[in-house]
């Protein structure tokens, strides 16, 4: 089985009024399960939020910028400092068991294969 088989990409579901920058991501599956990284760039812990639900993966991160002291803006760019990236996950990922770390602004989540679908050796019995 292939991550896109475990794993697909919605983002361009998101109907929101207000635009969110796409994070790249990469991911990667093994027999017992996946892991995604996230890059994203300025977002604190405090400002990411990420939500399983069923067989939906939601991350959203927004930065917090603000004008230095003293100073007014003259021209800005980064005027939405937000991200957000929806998945649709495969039933055989036990979302119940995902562990996420967050370091450099980069997240990482491991969401482990279910017990039923991981492989698992048959022993044979000789007569």
């Amino acid at each position: 089985m292939n991550a896109s088989n475990s794993m697909t990409n919605r983002s361009q579901e998101n109907s929101s009024p207000e635009a969110a920058l796409l994070p790249p991501v990469d991911v990667f599956e093994d027999a017992s399960g996946i892991t995604l990284f996230a890059d994203l760039p300025g977002v604190t812990k405090e400002g990411l939020n990420l939500q399983l639900e069923s067989d939906s993966l939601t991350i959203e991160g927004e930065m917090r910028l603000t004008t230095p002291e003293g100073m007014e803006s003259s021209h800005a760019e980064v005027r939405l400092p937000r991200y957000r990236r929806v998945f649709s996950l495969s039933r055989e990922l036990d979302s119940e068991q995902a562990v996420a770390e967050f370091r450099n602004g980069v997240l990482k989540l491991r969401i482990p294969k279910a017990q039923h679908a991981q492989p698992r050796k048959i022993e044979i019995s000789v007569d």
